[in-house]
């Protein structure tokens, strides 16, 4: 009696497992035909062409310096730090920029530093709400 039952649990749990791969084959299948052509993107933006070739007198992380009478819209910073020059802070994967006086632009560890707030919303980023 008790090996009945012991056969009619095993082969009950093999039905319920070979039932339940199954359903995970099926649902795999319709993702894969569904997911064709989708490339996934780079993260979080794709790198940007530089405007002039750098050069060893460049310093690391700086952009090399416009023509005269022009300034680069955006430098890269120095560490966490803008310099005076170019004082607004910009973060890539919010797209938010910070302007000083703001509420978190001094805790804001920037990716990009720009001349002013128009020059950063000229390439797409928000002012910060506060």
């Amino acid at each position: 009696m008790a090996k009945h039952r012991w056969l009619r649990r095993t082969l009950g749990l093999g039905l319920l497992a070979g039932a339940a791969y199954a359903v995970w084959r099926t649902i795999d299948a319709n993702r894969v035909e569904h997911d064709a052509g989708w490339e996934p993107q780079p993260f979080p933006f794709p790198p940007q062409p530089r405007t002039e070739p750098r050069t060893a007198e460049h310093a690391e992380g700086e952009a090399p310096a416009a023509p005269a009478g022009e300034r680069e819209p955006w430098v890269a910073p120095t560490g966490d730090a803008c310099p005076a020059s170019h004082p607004v802070k910009v973060k890539l994967s919010s797209r938010i920029f910070h302007v000083p006086g703001g509420l978190s632009y001094d805790r804001t560890v920037p990716d990009r530093c720009y001349v002013d707030a128009s020059a950063a919303e000229h390439d797409g980023f928000r002012a910060a709400k506060r």
